[in-house]
């Protein structure tokens, strides 16, 4: 479906440092995430589903610990140290918990878009259906916030130029469906324009606990390997995210290690710790008109 649409990219032309000189800017980001009914996350902790389309109540009751206990969890965590998150939103999640959600945005967590349902993937949807889930899950969080959402992050980062130029025409400032560069660039298409501000996904509890099988030790001496390494040749400008899922290390086991890198961070005068919102805000006048 994307061959057809027209993309113009326009990259950064400086050499970018973040705002007080520094050169790594890190992004802590919680998927706060729903499936429709009928639907279920497609891990579990036994590691296999039920085959055939059959609903597995086992993944189904593992992915609602997101909402019911796993997010809280990492909530109180970021913001027992004043973390200010990206969040992932399911448009089910601002239509079933409306007051939450808008605590967190008052709070200053910045609330993304991501899909009516994580189950409703962009590549299986077909025209009507892509426009609708944007505009669906738009107004849920515009209702249950108070504001429109500028950002927009698909389930599995699975959306294509069409998608991306969809998001641009519903007013969307960014999207962070790109894995496919280290610093944000400028599409334009013919109507209108959006950032893509790319995802880093070393650092995501998902693969790291599940397609690897490695532990919460390994994830924080992974990032915090990474992070010495950097801060001590400090010769790019990069975005670090910090991915985690309520169902996977919003629990006991794994939220801790959560909190030992959010500790690192903030003891480190060098690190620019922030939202793609800000990220946008920031790097928009680089561009042209």
């Amino acid at each position: 479906m994307n061959t057809e649409v027209l993309c113009e990219v326009e990259r950064l032309e400086k050499d970018l440092l973040w705002p007080g000189g520094k050169r790594l800017a890190i992004i802590f980001n919680i998927a706060f995430e729903m499936w429709t009914p009928g639907s279920s996350s497609s891990v579990n902790p036994m590691g296999n589903v039920l085959s055939d389309d059959i609903n597995d109540p086992n993944a189904d009751s593992y992915g609602r610990y997101n909402v019911n206990r796993g997010c809280k969890r990492l909530f109180d965590i970021a913001e027992s140290h004043k973390i200010a998150t990206s969040v992932f939103t399911s448009g089910l999640v601002a239509e079933n918990h409306a007051n939450e959600l808008k605590n967190k945005s008052d709070f200053g967590h910045e609330i993304i878009g991501h899909s009516y349902g994580q189950n409703l993937l962009f590549p299986y949807l077909n025209d009507q259906e892509r426009e609708d889930n944007i505009t669906r899950s738009t107004q849920l969080i515009e209702s249950a916030t108070g504001e429109r959402p500028h950002g927009w992050i698909s389930p599995r980062i699975t959306s294509d130029l069409d998608v991306q130029r969809k998001l641009s025409q519903h007013g969307y400032k960014w999207h962070g469906d790109a894995l496919d560069d280290d610093l944000p660039y400028l599409q334009k298409f013919a109507d209108s324009e959006i950032m893509a501000i790319p995802v880093t996904i070393d650092f995501n509890d998902l693969p790291h606990a599940m397609r690897f099988g490695r532990t919460p030790e390994q994830f924080v001496q992974m990032f915090n390997t990474t992070l010495d390494k950097l801060l001590a040749s400090s010769r790019e400008t990069l975005i670090l995210d910090v991915i985690v899922h309520g169902h996977c290390y919003g629990r006991p086991a794994g939220a801790w290690a959560f909190e030992e890198i959010v500790k690192r961070c903030t003891q480190e005068k060098d690190l620019w710790l922030t939202t793609r919102g800000q990220i946008y805000n920031y790097v928009r006048p680089f561009f042209g008109a």
